[in-house]
């Protein structure tokens, strides 16, 4: 690799990894750790056809299963989820959020659209960067 093309990655991994600091900061603020927000956001934002269970949520945080329980095991101590049976599958267990935990990713996903609003075009335009140039690469070895 070139150095320019280092330092397009670098640039990027740097805009990223700003965003992660400031959003493992603001859940922290919160009282809650990163991974929790994260299992929070998962369980609200799931495409329409999937359901909460602790599979798809592993899934979709690319956790082993019993770091997802132990996640689940901590919302629901501190009062922000709770587990439901499933209406089909009884034995399915289902992973919900309470009024306070959809207060609190509420509070969470307004201050991270806000932090994206500021630093979101530098993160685009440094990932356009590294497409683009990885694009004018990829032509010119044709």
């Amino acid at each position: 690799m070139s150095p320019g093309e280092l330092r397009r990655l670098a640039e990027f991994r740097h805009h990223i990894r700003r965003f992660l600091h400031f959003s493992e900061e603001a859940a922290r603020e919160k009282g809650i750790e990163p991974q929790q927000h994260q299992l929070m956001l998962a369980i609200k934002g799931l495409p329409e056809d999937m359901r909460p269970t602790l599979t798809a949520l592993s899934q979709r945080l690319c956790l082993r299963h019993h770091s997802t329980v132990e996640l689940v095991n901590r919302l629901v101590e501190r009062g922000a989820a709770v587990r439901k049976p499933g209406a089909e599958d009884r034995r399915e267990m289902l992973v919900e959020l309470t009024r306070h935990g959809e207060r609190l990713l509420q509070e969470l996903s307004v201050e991270h659209l806000e932090e994206l609003q500021k630093s979101g075009p530098a993160l685009s335009e440094a990932l356009q960067a590294v497409v683009r140039a990885e694009g004018k690469k990829l032509r010119s070895a044709r």
